[in-house]
């Protein structure tokens, strides 16, 4: 039996949501493969691997020498019957106007799947390389503009103007329409701009995983900026982790140590990776890396250490059940929405969907049940082979 350490409602378990990231070809930062290409068949491999693995979304991330993600996004939609695609945009690349259509087409094609992530660009020189040279603070005002016009161009029943400090058009519209509602929004950034224009504007705020009280924080941060806004319903929480998980906590704490070794190895050989990151987001990361390697249940820094906080990077480490019950440490904090992706991709999401998904699911189902909160344990979930 589960020990139960409170009493709550049982509607104040939320779902909880999960979210992976779509990887085109078998190149890992454990064994990386020089290619730009995609390989089909592993494609359609993953992306079967998540639908059969129970996830609700996967994100097509976007870079200036990558896949074009809303095209990768059609990919899913067609390959899948439930899962959400999530594209991931730069307001730069693409006008308003023309990433609402695209959008609300992707979102016919599905259903009323889609989903997009708006990244408003965390480096200067990232953003050059596709002829993007507003200042950081200046891209937030930016995405701002473009959240507007996104959800305008979705609703507006007439043609209209707008003459803005970004962007200018005369009779737009009516434009396509989604499936059936406007299209969630989602943005991220642990900047102040980025707290701003998601507070008040966006439907998810996206973290990367962080020590407990510090995510805390920063979540009241973002609802108390909803609320001032005259918010009736707050942004949901995205949060993002890398689990390194083996039978026992021990072997996945030898997992962990090997695969970082193997990381840093790859890491080093890539010279344009080095120095200070300017996104906010990289240099909290690596602050709480030098502060310490391990907090609360099973959160590790090292791997975003060796990588300079190169993306989402904070590993959460364990057995099945540690892992899962350190996925609900942060859902009772208030995230809803958990992205699990792995070191070994392909082989990682078919583990995370067998041995962490249910764990979760099932707690939050003896949760609602029986309105009590209690601490996963391996006598009452099953055990990782």
């Amino acid at each position: 039996m589960s020990t139960f350490d409170e009493t709550i409602p049982p509607t104040a378990s939320p779902e909880v949501e999960f979210i992976s990231l779509a990887h085109l070809n078998p190149s890992t930062e454990l064994a990386p493969i020089p290619t730009r290409g995609i390989d089909l068949p592993y494609f359609r491999r993953y992306v079967a691997a998540l639908e059969d693995g129970g996830y609700d979304y996967t994100l097509l991330p976007y870079g200036s020498s990558s896949a074009d993600s809303f095209v990768v996004a059609s990919a899913v939609g067609q390959l899948t019957e439930r899962i959400k695609p999530i594209v991931a945009l730069r307001p730069n690349t693409t006008p308003p106007t023309v990433a609402a259509q695209k959008l609300a087409t992707l979102d016919q094609l599905t259903e009323g799947r889609a989903v997009v992530h708006l990244i408003s660009g965390g480096s200067d020189a990232e953003q050059a390389r596709q002829g993007d040279y507003l200042p950081k603070d200046r891209r937030y005002a930016r995405t701002s503009e473009y959240v507007d016009l996104l959800r305008r161009s979705w609703t507006e029943p007439a043609a209209f103007g707008h003459d803005g400090e970004f962007y200018k058009f005369d009779d737009f519209g009516p434009g396509f329409a989604p499936y059936e509602s406007p299209i969630p929004i989602s943005i991220g950034g642990q900047s102040d701009e980025a707290f701003a224009v998601g507070g008040a504007k966006a439907d998810i705020f996206s973290f990367w995983g962080e020590p407990l009280d510090d995510l805390s924080s920063e979540i009241d941060r973002v609802h108390a900026i909803a609320r001032a806004a005259g918010r009736t319903t707050l942004p949901r929480i995205w949060v993002t982790f890398r689990p390194i998980i083996a039978k026992t906590d021990a072997e996945a704490w030898q997992k962990a140590h090997v695969y970082v070794d193997r990381i840093a190895t790859s890491f080093g050989k890539q010279p344009y990776r080095k120095g200070v990151p300017q996104n906010v987001g990289s240099q909290r990361a690596l602050t709480f890396a030098d502060r310490a390697e391990r907090y609360d249940r099973a959160l590790w820094t090292r791997t975003a250490a060796v990588t300079n906080a190169a993306g989402a990077s904070t590993a959460l480490v364990g057995s099945p059940e540690t892992v899962a019950a350190a996925i609900l440490d942060y859902v009772d904090r208030g995230a809803s929405l958990v992205s699990i992706r792995g070191y070994d991709t392909l082989a990682d999401a078919v583990d995370y969907g067998e041995h962490i998904l249910p764990l979760v699911r099932q707690e939050i189902a003896h949760r609602r049940a029986t309105g009590r909160r209690g601490t996963l344990q391996a006598e009452h979930l099953g055990n990782y082979a």
